[in-house]
């Protein structure tokens, strides 16, 4: 990995971090806005002639798989997991193995701007929550959204004073820990309009306190946008 800010992420996403999350996962299922990317992804894919909606799902900053290992037990047939964090890596090898899927996953460690080139199209491409850990919005965005075939969909924080003074706060916090690792609040007006030139149109998006969930879709894949909450 060739940035400060990805090294960042493999210290602050370590084994414990991630055998917490692993843990959790089983017990709970995926957190309340990545079930919502998840349905929205879904509902945003064209229906394929043997009933599925898609053949493959390129999950960028996956950590544990939560996304990769719900949509494999819903039609999707294969998935690419990339991430920074060898022990996220682990404990979604351990969980995919742990659910059969073994064959149907691909695990790519490093920053996705860095390994696109190795990386397929897919016919959907979500990033969860990974936005926020970039400091090159425009870089990461641009290079995910080019793989999505179908839809690309996104979890990242709202644009507000609270959530600035959370982002800032985790900063103060990093840098007296010595961490290279920093949060960011990237503006989703600049996000919409990076995947608009890559020619994703805004389908959907939803919004809880601290979040946004978006699901963009090439302009001959779904409608446009046709809810907002």
């Amino acid at each position: 990995m060739s940035c400060a800010q990805c090294e960042g992420i493999d210290q602050l996403f370590d084994s414990k971090r991630a055998r917490r999350h692993l843990e959790k996962f089983r017990r709970k299922g995926a957190d309340r806005t990545t079930r919502m990317l998840i349905e929205d992804v879904q509902a945003a894919m064209p229906q394929r002639s043997d009933g599925n909606s898609a053949s493959l799902l390129l999950d960028v900053g996956a950590g544990v798989g939560a996304i990769h290992h719900t949509l494999l037990d819903r039609g999707v047939e294969r998935a690419v997991h990339v991430d920074a964090s060898s022990a996220y890596l682990r404990s979604a090898r351990e969980e995919t193995e742990r659910r059969g899927h073994a064959t149907r996953v691909e695990f790519v460690q490093g920053d996705l701007v860095d390994v696109a080139d190795r990386v397929p199209t897919a016919d959907i491409v979500t990033l969860d929550r990974v936005i926020c850990c970039y400091h090159d919005m425009r870089g990461l965005v641009s290079r995910s959204g080019e793989k999505a075939r179908f839809v690309y969909g996104a979890v990242y924080p709202r644009e507000g004073w609270w959530t600035r003074l959370v982002v800032n706060t985790e900063n103060v916090y990093f840098r007296l820990r010595g961490s290279p690792f920093r949060t960011f609040l990237h503006s989703p007006s600049d996000i919409d309009s990076v995947l608009a030139a890559q020619g994703l149109r805004r389908r959907s998006v939803r919004r809880t306190v601290g979040w946004e969930v978006a699901v963009y879709t090439r302009s001959n894949a779904g409608d446009s946008e046709s809810r907002t909450s």
